[in-house]
């Protein structure tokens, strides 16, 4: 027997969902006003202890971390960073009048506040033909933690330098910060544009304003907590723009998913509150494992053992969770207060899905041509993905026309493309193999050329910057540092007995990249197999999860070589650049979940047309994406508006990770869920819900319909 078979009941001897659903209808004010509390209660400790990001930069067990942890224990590590003040003029910057004014304003620097010391490009840091120099501002913190309006100042002072033919820009890893904006236009087109969508699919602004609520309130609630949070545990800077980005997104989907489930049962004539409970009993349960899905996706990512990406996976599986809550609380107490207004509304607007049961039907005469216009589609989608190239953006990638852009090409220009990605060679072994290395790398193919050693101050180790001919991004690099590592450096230590380590940078970048890579197939395994366990125990089938995993690769595969030809290849006109080195994986976690969501939402309701009458597999397809299609697609439809919003970010990382979400969901609710899963539905026909009977008494009973 299914849910809209049921005749009511006592809400105790029900389920859970049917009881909270129950308690926060009848309840709804209490409901309201205690998400309300904690929502202000958040907010205000926010507001008063501010945030603490930190990014966490370690790589344990690589090279360039081996090489950092040296000059520590030589009393070298850096406790600040520095920005270059970057200067041109074609007349040469060696005219008097230049070099007064250029003097005045390094003065000017000099004062302000967190600067350290100033070293003029008078002492040697000018190009051959007298042009462009730079000056080294030293720094009294690390670059993340400078604070955006003191590299304001500094830049001010610099820019009052400029004028008749003296140009000045301000380059280093602050001085990007100041190129990059907040996310609030981004996140105000994406709920616009989510808004439009609902106002047209449910004819009403409050019902389309439902959604957007629920998800407002629970990833405000989030963001509060994780700001707290941050003074406690390391979580990155970059972390509420993508907590914001995923939270959107499924918050709005999982409230159009019951609210759409509740309209259906309002159609069929029944009470507000009885259609609550019922919506709750079926796309309450879905919702709730489809998060629990998202959730273990994400927790995948724990096992990489990198900092900074625990702790956005932490806080944004936290969001879920927070969201599934709402979806499951919130949201009855709101329907609650507009339910005999909606009950109007869905008796005039009846859905019959007669469009999608078409599409099933012509799907399913011809699966197999269906199954292969697929593949071919999917298929030139994930081949570029083979030829990704992973890395960490730079100044070179930054927006034309900023400053920390400018200064990037000034000084490729005046000193070589390698000048703003140099390899930091740590010697551990005296002055003599520093020496040595620095000879020895002089005349390595893709060496321009190398500094001077620089002792550490106890004087038992060294430091040699080695400057690439290639730019820091540039896949030569790449082979450079392996060349360096597995070549050349190995050959000079067996010679001079000293210890050499690439670090830096650049060097790191290869490193994350390499940790990122050796560690994706144990992820990947992990996220896959507890994500397969999970919808056997749901469905009672072992094809229906197999299909699902590897239609979700599929989707992940596409959405990362359109990220490649885009991104990578510079499509479009976007600047070509290597995807940054975490993004596989997340967008791997977070779409791997996201597509369990819509893979649940179908399926649960295939499995709810199958239970009724099991001889005819092919009408339970047909009535299960014509229940769900619609909503399905307008789910993704919000996805795609809101991640695609994320590419009016400045930032080239919430550019990519919203592109690459958007591309995915499109695959996954368009191609896959209307094409694909009903052609191999048919092809499986009853062999769908197979399951062995071992395999059956070792699995948990989860039930999708309440029994």
């Amino acid at each position: 027997m299914t849910l809209t078979e049921l005749e009511p009941e006592d809400d105790t001897r029900q389920g859970v969902f049917v009881r909270v659903a129950g308690f926060a209808h009848r309840r709804r004010w209490v409901a309201l006003m205690l998400w309300v509390a904690v929502l202000g209660g958040v907010w205000a400790a926010a507001s008063v202890v501010g945030d603490d990001y930190r990014n966490d930069f370690s790589l344990p067990g690589t090279e360039s971390q081996r090489a950092a942890d040296l000059l520590a224990e030589h009393g070298a590590a850096r406790a600040g960073d520095t920005v270059e003040i970057v200067l041109h003029d074609a007349g040469g910057l060696h005219r008097p009048d230049v070099r007064q004014r250029v003097g005045a304003m390094l003065d000017d620097v000099a004062g302000l506040p967190k600067v350290g010391r100033v070293h003029s490009p008078y002492e040697g840091a000018i190009s051959r033909d007298g042009t462009i120099g730079y000056a080294t501002v030293m720094l009294e913190v690390p670059s993340q933690d400078m604070p955006k309006a003191d590299t304001q100042r500094v830049f001010d002072a610099v820019q009052k330098a400029e004028g008749q033919g003296l140009r000045a820009e301000l380059g280093g890893d602050a001085a990007r910060l100041l190129g990059q904006g907040g996310t609030g236009a981004a996140e105000g087109a994406g709920l616009v544009a989510a808004l439009v969508i609902l106002v047209l699919m449910f004819g009403s602004v409050i019902a389309a304003g439902l959604p957007i609520v629920i998800a407002l309130f629970a990833v405000g609630s989030t963001v509060g907590v994780i700001v707290v949070a941050s003074h406690a545990f390391t979580i990155a800077d970059w972390t509420p723009p993508v907590m914001i980005l995923v939270g959107l997104g499924v918050g709005i989907d999982y409230a159009l998913l019951i609210f759409a489930r509740y309209r259906a049962e309002l159609a069929r004539g029944e009470e507000p509150e009885r259609a609550t409970t019922n919506a709750m009993d079926a796309a309450g349960r879905s919702v709730f494992f489809a998060g629990c899905t998202v959730i273990l996706a994400l927790l995948g990512l724990v096992v990489l053992g990198l900092g900074s990406l625990q702790g956005m996976a932490l806080s944004v599986a936290l969001t879920v969770l927070v969201t599934m809550l709402a979806s499951l609380t919130l949201l009855p107490a709101l329907l609650g207060v507009f339910g005999r207004r909606f009950a109007r509304q869905a008796r005039r607007r009846p859905a019959d899905g007669a469009a999608w049961r078409r599409i099933a039907t012509a799907v399913q005469r011809r699966p197999l041509a269906a199954l292969l216009a697929a593949g071919v589609l999917l298929g030139a989608l994930v081949l570029p993905a083979l030829g990704m190239r992973l890395g960490f953006s730079d100044a070179g990638s930054d927006a034309p026309g900023t400053t920390s852009r400018e200064a990037y090409d000034l000084l490729s220009q005046g000193f070589g493309p390698g000048f703003n990605g140099p390899l930091l060679v740590v010697t551990d072994g005296g002055p003599d193999g520093a020496a040595a290395a620095a000879r020895a790398l002089s005349g390595t193919p893709g060496v321009q050329g190398t500094a001077d050693p620089v002792p550490t101050p106890d004087g038992k180790a060294a430091t040699v910057l080695v400057f690439p001919t290639s730019a820091p991004q540039d896949e030569e690099t790449s082979e450079l540092v392996g060349t360096l590592r597995n070549d050349v450096l190995p050959e000079l230590s067996a010679r001079t007995g000293a210890r050499y380590l690439v670090g830096g940078a650049t060097a790191a970048s290869e490193d994350y990249s390499a940790k990122v890579a050796d560690r994706l197939p144990l992820f990947m395994a992990i996220v896959v197999g507890l994500s397969v366990l999970l919808l056997m125990a749901v469905f009672r089938s072992v094809l229906v999860p197999l299909k699902a995993a590897l239609l979700n690769l599929l989707s992940i595969g596409a959405a990362l070589g359109a990220m490649t030809l885009v991104f990578q290849h510079g499509w479009f006109g976007v600047e070509p650049g290597p995807i940054e080195a975490y993004l596989p994986v997340m967008v791997f976690a977070i779409v791997f979940g996201l597509s369990m969501d819509y893979e649940i939402f179908l399926i649960s309701r295939i499995h709810e047309e199958w239970t009724r009458s099991k001889d005819d597999p092919s009408r339970a397809v047909r009535e299960g994406l014509a229940h769900t299609g619609s909503v399905i697609t307008a789910a993704g439809a919000i996805m795609i508006v809101i991640f695609g919003a994320f590419m009016l970010s400045p930032e080239r990382l919430l550019q990519q990770t919203g592109f690459g979400m958007a591309v995915a969901i499109f695959v996954d609710a368009v191609v896959i869920r209307c094409l694909v899963v009903p052609a191999a539905m048919e092809l499986m026909g009853h062999r769908a819900w197979w399951l062995p009977a071992p395999l059956a008494r070792l699995l948990p009973k989860v039930d999708l319909e309440r029994p």
